[in-house]
């Protein structure tokens, strides 16, 4: 199942692709900012194997992702890997690459 726009991702893909095994242990509270026309703010909580996304933004966050709406489209559908979006500046990241390399395993990215 692919994703129209980061909404649809949100609100329908991501909750049916996380994968709780993978998560233990994880305790992050995520800020994704997507521009664009299909853009939004998100905020994705993960603790105690469970995911929580709410749309907003959060004060604090242990990482942020901000990303344009094509681009975002591309890599949650697998047309763009994250590596290439970090290298070529499609997206931009705050915070620790080993919690999101952790977040990746859960289905997030």
């Amino acid at each position: 199942m692919e994703a129209a726009t980061p909404r649809d991702f949100f609100e329908k893909i991501l909750p049916q692709r996380f994968k709780p095994e993978k998560a233990a242990g994880v305790d992050v509270i995520v800020q994704v900012s997507i521009t664009g026309s299909d853009g939004g703010n998100w905020v994705a909580t993960v603790k105690d194997q469970k995911l929580d996304l709410k749309e907003g933004t959060h004060p604090t966050p242990s990482l942020s992702l901000e990303m344009a709406d094509k681009d975002f489209v591309d890599l949650i559908n697998g047309k763009l890997s994250a590596e290439k979006a970090f290298f070529t500046g499609k997206v931009h990241f705050k915070g620790n690459i080993a919690l999101a390399l952790k977040l990746r395993d859960t289905g997030f990215l």
